[in-house]
């Protein structure tokens, strides 16, 4: 069995099906693309990953132990970690204290979890702010925060939903060697992302999806120019 895997995964929201029989596999230390027009789903096959929703049909492993249906903070807990499209970091807390709420994730000790959260501040270069308010960080220093919020929470999976969206391209390549530096840790990551350079620079495997279930895998290349892929985007003409 693969580290992680979905298993003709469904959601409906009344007659609406969201997802639609998704089956996906990913192995331990990938990085796999996760793409699509907008509304085809994927932030709610995250929601589904994560116990945010509850699902409708459907399987969902890690490391071969079932976590659909499970609650949030007990998924949190067996190592799947997700930052949002929209960062909305405890504004009157600092950077560090931020963090810090996430590795209590891994520990009942405030010292333990200073400690976690400096290292992974250390980690993702935000050291220097841990005493900034998280209300007057930019929005690339937020979007850094938001995967260390994710991170201290130990993740064995971490889901990554547009963390580059709204940056500069200076601050996105900032952000891919980021992502690239959690996955030489050994983290295994599913990536949503519009930005297609950064898909093609992380991603060795893609899964498009459309109206919720899979319409091409591959390569990036082979994916980018896959006919289904090329009309869900850009239409029949």
């Amino acid at each position: 069995m693969s580290f992680f895997e979905t298993r003709g995964l469904t959601k409906y929201f009344g007659g609406l099906c969201a997802v639609n029989n998704l089956s996906v596999k990913v192995e331990k230390g990938e990085i796999l693309g996760l793409i699509g027009p907008n509304g085809s789903g994927k932030t709610t096959v995250f929601n589904l990953i994560n116990g945010y929703f509850p699902i409708s049909g459907g399987d969902i492993f890690l490391e071969g132990k079932q976590i659909g249906g499970l609650k949030t903070n007990k998924i949190c807990k067996l190592g799947v970690g997700r930052t949002f499209q929209v960062v909305k970091p405890l504004q009157r807390m600092t950077t560090l204290e931020n963090v810090m709420c996430s590795a209590f994730n891994q520990t009942n000790a405030r010292s333990h979890a200073e400690d976690i959260a400096m290292q992974t501040l250390e980690f993702c270069e935000l050291v220097g702010k841990k005493d900034y308010p998280a209300k007057g960080l930019t929005i690339g220093d937020r979007k850094r925060l938001e995967i260390a919020r994710a991170l201290a929470t130990g993740p064995k999976l971490l889901l990554l939903d547009e963390t580059m969206a709204g940056l500069t391209p200076q601050e996105q390549a900032l952000g891919v060697e980021l992502i690239k530096k959690v996955a030489e840790s050994g983290v295994t990551i599913i990536i949503v992302e519009h930005i297609m350079k950064v898909i093609m620079s992380l991603c060795s495997r893609i899964v498009c999806i459309n109206y919720g279930q899979s319409i091409a895998e591959g390569t990036p290349e082979t994916v980018a120019n896959h006919p289904d892929v090329i009309e869900a985007y850009l239409g029949k003409e």
